[in-house]
């Protein structure tokens, strides 16, 4: 039952990264990366169930205030003072092309972890090219998307599956270092918020495209 569970946590995670792709509005997209950390916190403490594991469990409980509470609060109130540009309007790569390429990322991402996943004969292992696959879409939102909350997700994103992809392995990545991670993540994410709030009072939008223009 844990491991039925496990499959479905993952494919859930998985989706969640391909809605991003899908999706234009700003507000759907952070509500969609809340709803991927509280699957990742589900997927820790699945992990903790199955090992009997008392510190994965308050680990999982660190991943679920941190990625599905925190983390989209702070994107929603970049969201919210950000006032027009609301919506992904122009992304470099429209959303059909970007379907295809998460089709082509997961396909690359199964080849490239068989070696990894032969590895171990833990249920879990068999999900790592799940991670990778999310970390790969991550990175392909920060390239394709021209606004910069929507750059910021995609690094979230790429976060998110490198957190999966450590956990799934059988990697022991512990509370202390979990913390450490999460708390780099949160000051990047505050770094960033502060960056976009400036960007838009100094020029008015937070389209990257239309900075660079400007500069021109």
């Amino acid at each position: 039952m844990t491991a039925r569970l496990l499959d479905l946590a993952c494919g859930g995670f998985l989706l969640c990264a391909v809605l991003v792709l899908w999706r234009r509005e700003l507000a759907v997209i952070v509500r969609v990366f809340a709803v991927q950390g509280a699957l990742l916190a589900v997927m820790v403490a699945l992990l903790a169930v199955a090992e009997g594991s008392a510190e994965l469990g308050v680990v999982a409980v660190v991943v679920a205030l941190l990625r599905a509470v925190l983390l989209p609060l702070l994107l929603g109130r970049a969201l919210a003072e950000a006032g027009p540009g609301r919506r992904e309007t122009h992304p470099s790569v429209n959303v059909t092309a970007s379907l295809l390429c998460a089709a082509l990322l997961a396909s690359l991402a199964y080849a490239v972890s068989r070696p990894l996943v032969a590895l171990s004969d833990a249920p879990a292992a068999a999900a790592v090219p799940v991670g990778l696959t999310v970390v790969l879409i991550g990175f392909f939102v920060m390239v394709t998307r021209r606004r910069a909350l929507s750059q910021v997700v995609g690094l979230l994103l790429m976060d998110n599956g490198i957190t999966a992809v450590g956990f799934l392995a059988g990697a022991e990545m512990g509370l202390v270092v979990e913390l450490g991670v999460s708390l780099d993540v949160l000051l990047a994410v505050l770094v960033l918020q502060t960056l976009t709030t400036r960007m838009r009072e100094a020029y008015g939008d937070t389209d990257l495209d239309e900075l660079r223009e400007l500069r021109d």
